[in-house]
């Protein structure tokens, strides 16, 4: 198969009659970079960020009806939420960008900027990667022909697309529409002076107002969107649907995902992330190491906790989710403080980060550690929250008797005859009935007890089974009901 290059430049009109119906008045030039994927030719382009949406396309069922275009659909439906959280990744790319801007001018960012900045949150590097997109016959064949260009030097050439042209996404379609959520976003902010009601892409406080200087700051920002910030594009030549959709599938398929352990461990723009790293783990506040792999082998426990548990842990404890995706960086500052007073109270309990550490206390297994994140959330800031509960709560925590032997932990095990005795009889008003609605049981099994090695070990189903323990928590340290009252709130799930 022959490359770009080889072929003789469409410019080349056998005469003006030819040229007067290839004439194009809405082509524009693109500098742009042969390639030869895998055989196949390619085109590398640089497209400004407000152009790209402009000359692309996506070929689901909206996008085709947009284009007035038949043929099949090649894509996957639209996914808003995702691609409102690229939008916000994409404009703290541009803050970040400003900032560098004025950096190398010798300018000094002003406190406005440095305050939306802080809102967004910082991390060390940010990039888009590239978009992939075909360029569908008969506006353009495999081989590149009906293309307008012409070589600048061996490898690179000027094409030239007009309207007909379009860039049909293969691989992109949620940054593609970002890029919109985006300008929707400055474009109106420039409009009204306000911030939009309807694209939150920001994180605001309740009534929140904009001031002349954040107004320049966003207008400095929308400068910087429509005259530095580009997307690279890698563009296949003349693909149709079938291919179209292969190609989707690999990219999308063949690449392998990293392990929880590892993206944790190298992410650094999530504030919770951010903290766990910098105060929890170089700054010493917890006790415990951190590993990669969950510990199987108590005998061999080196009192450590993996990355994976300890962002479990910390998502409850800020956010009261299961995880710590969509954290502000601003809403985490406000609750650094507390969750600051949690790990010391952590840190103090018996055993606590020591070799063999599950084997003598229950406090080393990570149900335990999201069970009393739990409960200070709730009293930190839940609906009910509670300045001298929370307190109570964190000043109890090493009193606790979190030892294996502790017969609380066995209570679903146990008969009413064997609940008397162990003084557990009362309980039963802090723990949720054991119907659910509708009929049938609800599942009540926390876990085993050992009694030749004399531990408790908690089952794998954590999310059933913190809510329990902490019921049992607030009933050992007389702390509110939370079924008599509604100072508990919900985990959300992602």
């Amino acid at each position: 198969m022959s490359s770009i290059p080889t072929l003789t430049p469409s410019e080349n009109f056998g005469n003006l009659t030819h040229a007067f119906q290839s004439a194009d008045s809405s082509a524009r030039p693109y500098n742009v970079l042969t390639g030869f994927n895998l055989g196949s030719n390619t085109l590398l382009l640089s497209v400004p960020m407000h152009q790209f949406y402009e000359i692309s396309a996506v070929a689901n069922e909206q996008g085709l009806a947009e284009q007035s275009a038949e043929g099949m659909i090649a894509q996957r439906k639209l996914d808003p939420k995702h691609a409102a959280k690229l939008a916000t990744y994409i404009l703290k790319g541009l803050v970040n960008t400003l900032i560098e801007r004025k950096k190398a001018l010798k300018e000094e960012p002003s406190h406005a900027l440095a305050v939306v900045q802080k809102s967004l949150g910082k991390q060390p590097y940010m990039a888009l990667q590239p978009v992939v997109a075909n360029l569908r016959p008969p506006n353009c064949t495999p081989t590149g022909e009906n293309l307008r260009w012409k070589e600048l030097h061996p490898g690179v050439i000027t094409v030239y697309l007009g309207d007909k042209d379009v860039l049909w996404v293969i691989d992109g379609q949620h940054r593609r529409y970002a890029l919109e959520l985006v300008f929707d976003f400055l474009k109106e902010i420039k409009m009204s002076h306000e911030y939009p009601k309807r694209l939150k892409l920001y994180p605001l406080e309740k009534g929140q107002m904009m001031t002349p200087d954040e107004l320049a700051v966003w207008m400095d920002v929308y400068e910087v969107a429509r005259t530095t910030c580009k997307i690279m594009v890698e563009v296949h030549l003349g693909l149709d649907a079938f291919q179209e959709r292969q190609l989707f599938h690999d990219l999308n398929n063949l690449g392998k995902k990293i392990e929880n352990s590892l993206a944790f461990a190298f992410d650094s723009s999530n504030p919770i992330n951010l903290f766990i790293k910098d105060e929890l783990v170089e700054g010493s506040l917890l006790n415990a190491s951190v590993i990669e792999k969950d510990i199987v082998d108590w005998h061999n426990d080196p009192g450590a906790i993996t990355w994976k548990d300890l962002t479990a842990i910390n998502a409850i404890l800020f956010l009261n989710k299961t995880n710590i995706k969509g954290a502000q960086p601003g809403e985490v500052a406000d609750r650094i403080d507390v969750a600051r007073k949690f790990w010391q109270s952590i840190n103090q309990i018996d055993h606590f980060g020591q070799a063999q550490a599950r084997k003598k206390t229950v406090a080393a297994q990570p149900v335990m550690l999201k069970a009393l994140a739990k409960l200070t959330y709730d009293f930190a800031f839940g609906r009910s929250h509670d300045p001298q509960i929370l307190e109570r709560l964190l000043d109890g925590i090493p009193h606790l008797d979190l030892s294996h032997k502790n017969p609380m932990w066995r209570y679903y095990e146990m008969d009413q005859v064997d609940r008397k005795s162990s003084g557990l009889t009362e309980l039963s008003e802090y723990l949720p009935s054991d119907e659910i609605a509708g009929g049938g049981g609800a599942n009540r099994d926390i876990g085993r007890y050992d009694p030749t090695e004399h531990t408790m070990r908690f089952g794998a189903k954590h999310n059933d089974i913190f809510p329990l323990l902490s019921d049992m928590v607030r009933w050992r340290l007389q702390l509110p009901n939370r079924h008599q009252s509604s100072d508990s709130d919900a985990v959300a799930a992602d």
